[in-house]
């Protein structure tokens, strides 16, 4: 059953015109309603185009939050193969909002790291929303020296509203285990592409970011704070969240002018949420492309790589 967004009412309302009709013709075979079917069809996917291609930073926001988008196992089972998991930091436990381990995509083995949301109550709960806490970052550091060590390629899936902010998180070294991520991502002397396939939230996804390469799908965000936490601190209340999101330049549209993404990916017409097969075809086609650019790059170079590109962030903007 398809979850519909606030501003899809009217998308919503006219498919629901549309299953009714099939529902109504299936029912009685001796009328003819292929002509109005097909009409409503074409009005539907209309109005569907002209709605997303106007999205405003919050309702993206809201695309990107979409429970239905596909998360960390729907790209493994669609666009990964061969995925070997690997849990634990060596220290506390494992946690359940990154995931990783050994993969291959399109016949090249790599190390797969990113965050699980979970898709239903249960699975949301056990993967903490996609929060992160210290023994998750501490395992993708694992995951990542594991990579350097064997000369594989790194990709990561950032989806998560921040790192996980609970006492016990930070009891356990929360701010240091990001940064300690972080520092692993830039030290890495192979390949990393990462990509934001829904919410970049601050610091948790920093930590698995900070490559040479970053991709983002086009209705994603990567933002400092969330819209709601902007707006709280701001304005004093998070009802101002839209003036927020659109202040905040957190769309991928915007962070490619400002340099701080390097592609955007596209997504089928309506989200990824509406197509998810095609979604993950499409961020595959595209991190298959950037390992095929820097696979002859040495460990020195990538380093550069990600120094310059870092250092580049806003400053065509400023000028």
């Amino acid at each position: 059953m398809t979850s519909y967004l606030e501003f899809e009412k009217p998308v919503a309302e006219l498919e629901a015109k549309i299953s009714d009709l099939r529902k109504a013709a299936g029912e009685d075979s001796d009328v003819d309603i292929s002509n109005e079917l097909k009409r409503l069809e074409l009005k539907s996917a209309q109005l569907l185009e002209n709605t997303y291609r106007d999205l405003s930073p919050w309702q993206k926001t809201q695309v990107a939050r979409h429970p239905s988008r596909p998360h960390f196992h729907d790209y493994v089972s669609m666009g990964f193969t061969d995925f070997m998991p690997m849990g634990g930091d060596r220290a506390y436990g494992d946690d359940q909002a990154i995931m990783g381990g050994l993969a291959q995509i399109d016949g090249r083995k790599i190390v797969l790291i990113g965050h699980e949301k979970g898709n239903d109550t249960e699975s949301r709960i056990r993967h903490n929303f996609g929060m992160g806490k210290p023994e998750g970052y501490r395992k993708a550091i694992r995951l990542m020296e594991l990579a350097d060590r064997f000369g594989l390629p790194v990709v990561t899936l950032v989806d998560t509203s921040g790192a996980f902010p609970g006492i016990e998180a930070e009891e356990r070294g929360q701010a240091e285990a990001i940064a300690r991520s972080t520092e692993a991502c830039l030290a890495l002397g192979v390949p990393l592409i990462a990509a934001i396939v829904g919410e970049g939230g601050s610091g948790g996804a920093v930590a698995l970011a900070s490559a040479e390469r970053v991709l983002m799908f086009e209705h994603a965000v990567y933002s400092v704070i969330s819209p709601e936490g902007c707006a709280s601190i701001l304005w004093r209340t998070a009802e101002k969240a839209p003036q927020a999101a659109e202040a905040m330049k957190m769309t991928a549209q915007d962070l490619a002018k400002l340099g701080v993404i390097d592609r955007i990916v596209p997504e089928p017409m309506g989200g990824a949420q509406r197509d998810p097969q095609a979604a993950v075809a499409n961020l595959t086609k595209a991190i298959g492309e950037e390992l095929d650019e820097l696979s002859g790059l040495s460990s020195e170079e990538l380093r550069r790589k990600r120094e310059d590109r870092f250092l580049a962030i806003g400053r065509e903007s400023l000028q």
